[in-house]
């Protein structure tokens, strides 16, 4: 069995420690010997450490921040800090069912395993609420497909991208990508635009439906800010993800397609969310730069030349021949 380290981000997350996170502990500990906790506070207002001080303080790990940044940058400390095998990141509006890892463990006997999810479900009910993705391409725009699930539950089912809030992955794989683009911060995107690099780099992002968690929706993020804030930062980090994965021609009429159906619509209909999301992408042209750059480096260290076009074909031929039940 392999060693894991569970980071869990945390935001004024008392209410949600109260209700979930015994549950996760007990099957957490139920693992063995060789399991870390780690909570990393993002500058919460409530109770959350002083309760998870008083109610698990000898078995858990917590690093508390002074100042609030967001998801990306309060998941990164804990990457840095976990030493196991694997990683596994949990969100404090999760609950796992019985059986959650153990359905997991044979991924990672396969050398190219980047990560795999489980099934999320509702908290009151059975409902679908995240499962595998394929990705497709409307015009230059990257969308990922509907959720979906194989019939044959032996075959292993490839995802565009793992959900950052119960995604098992491989410590080394994902530290030698040093983890979220913080860029990203303080949230939405930045699971989706991890997983494309470990695509990028020849890894692999499994789906495995028979794992099963719970999600109190929206639970994490609910209140941080204004509606129209949470859709400019949605439209912002989709214009970076495309910026960093596509190139060339694509990229160029990438940016026209938005300009045409996102920037100019925005303005006419004085709905300014996708506009300024645009003018906050073009004041941090520079960094994504670096970034674009330093991965074609890593690109080149790790022999892959692979884009977004490979991800696509690479997937579709997983799932060739595959009784595929769309959602």
């Amino acid at each position: 069995m392999r060693s894991i380290s569970v980071v869990i981000p945390n935001y004024n997350g008392k209410h949600l420690f109260e209700k979930y996170f015994e549950n996760n502990y007990k099957i957490l500990k139920g693992l063995g010997p060789n399991v870390q906790i780690i909570v990393v506070d993002d500058a919460s207002k409530d109770d959350s450490v002083s309760y998870l001080e008083e109610h698990y303080g000898n078995d858990i790990t917590i690093i508390r921040k002074e100042k609030n940044s967001g998801f990306a940058n309060t998941c990164n400390l804990g990457i840095r800090k976990a030493t196991n095998d694997l990683i596994f990141l949990l969100n404090t509006d999760v609950t796992l069912e019985e059986g959650y890892f153990e359905k997991l463990y044979k991924y990672f006997e396969l050398e190219d395993t980047f990560g795999v999810m489980g099934r999320i479900i509702g908290m009151e009910d059975d409902n679908i609420l995240d499962a595998a993705r394929s990705p497709k391409i409307l015009g230059r725009k990257i969308k990922p497909s509907n959720f979906f699930y194989l019939k044959d539950s032996d075959t292993l089912t490839p995802t565009f991208y793992l959900s950052g809030a119960i995604a098992l992955m491989d410590t080394r794989k994902l530290k030698a990508i040093n983890g979220f683009n913080e860029m990203f911060n303080p949230y939405y995107g930045e699971d989706q635009e991890m997983s494309i690099r470990a695509w990028r780099l020849g890894w692999k992002c499994y789906y495995e439906h028979n794992a099963v968690c719970r999600h109190e929706v929206s639970a994490t993020t609910k209140g941080h800010k204004d509606n129209y804030s949470v859709k400019r930062i949605y439209f912002r980090n989709r214009y970076y993800m495309h910026h960093l994965h596509l190139h060339g021609a694509d990229l160029n009429l990438y940016h026209l397609q938005v300009i045409l159906s996102d920037v100019l619509p925005s303005i006419l209909t004085l709905q300014f969310y996708k506009a300024e999301a645009y003018l906050d992408f073009l004041r941090n042209m520079n960094e994504l730069k670096q970034r674009k750059t330093a991965f074609k480096r890593q690109m080149r260290t790790y022999k892959s030349n692979l884009g977004i076009n490979d991800i696509i074909e690479n997937i579709q031929i997983m799932l060739k021949y595959k009784q595929v039940v769309k959602l």
